[in-house]
């Protein structure tokens, strides 16, 4: 009996060991696999950079080529804003920071601007049109389609605008882009928007901004009484939208700022 309980002893130390030795192996093997991953991203990141600094004219001037650099970056998880530096690379490497915060000053300019007109709440497309005209940057005729084709060197893109908008963030004055059905929203006010106000804004952009309480309920499959009450309180308590009594089509119309098209 005591030979038998020395022998396993014995072979639970050598497991117990072997264990060890194996936690010990992949622990190695872990660290150098994360090493070389490091090795490899700093790699990315020195040719990211070297890229970004020969071709710092190109991506200050060519929106198109600007658009195709980020989205190089996002492939490889690199955050063109982040960085040693307050205004990450894109104002260490490329020179652009008092572009970007030039930009954001503008975008707070026009959204405080249109604030009256829209309650807080602008089309993407339009405030990159917008912003091109402050610019003076000749820019698409058609509303709409501005942002998404705009080749003119030095013109704003709606990637710019979403990057300057990250800036504001620190601010806390609420600027967010929402996605609205198909449309990209731009918030300027700190009210978050509730689903009922979306879903009639959302209404509102595929019927050309005009909407009254029977379309809002038949469209949504509301109760009359709730799409009246939202429609009562886009208008008096959120300034949304603005009542037309005199419609001709003899009915109480509503029309809903944000998605507007404005001369």
């Amino acid at each position: 009996m005591a030979l038998r309980r020395g022998a396993g002893l014995a072979a639970f130390e050598r497991h117990k060991a072997d264990i060890q030795s194996y936690a010990t192996l992949s622990e190695s093997l872990s660290r150098q696999s994360l090493d070389a991953l490091q090795a490899q991203l700093d790699l990315f990141r020195t040719t990211l950079k070297r890229f970004a600094a020969s071709h710092r004219e190109d991506i200050r001037k060519d929106p198109a080529f600007r658009a195709s650099f980020q989205q190089m970056c996002s492939a490889i998880g690199v955050d063109p804003l982040a960085g040693p530096s307050k205004g990450g690379w894109w104002a260490e490497l490329l020179g652009m920071g008092d572009w970007q915060y030039e930009l954001g000053v503008q975008i707070v300019d026009i959204c405080v601007g249109m604030r009256d007109r829209n309650g807080g709440m602008i089309d993407m497309d339009e405030l990159v049109l917008m912003l091109n005209k402050l610019r003076s940057i000749p820019s698409q005729d058609s509303y709409g389609s501005s942002a998404k084709t705009q080749s003119n060197l030095g013109a704003v893109t709606e990637e710019d605008v979403l990057r300057s908008i990250k800036t504001l963030k620190p601010l806390g004055a609420g600027y967010e882009v929402i996605q609205l059905g198909s449309k990209k929203m731009v918030r300027s006010v700190t009210k978050e928007l509730d689903q009922d106000q979306a879903k009639v804004i959302e209404i509102a952009a595929s019927a050309g901004g005009k909407v009254w309480v029977d379309l809002v309920a038949a469209t949504a499959g509301w109760p009359m009484e709730r799409a009246a009450a939202v429609l009562e309180n886009m208008l008096l308590r959120d300034g949304l939208c603005w009542m037309d009594d005199q419609d001709e089509d003899a009915i109480i119309a509503y029309w809903v700022m944000p998605v507007l098209q404005w001369e």
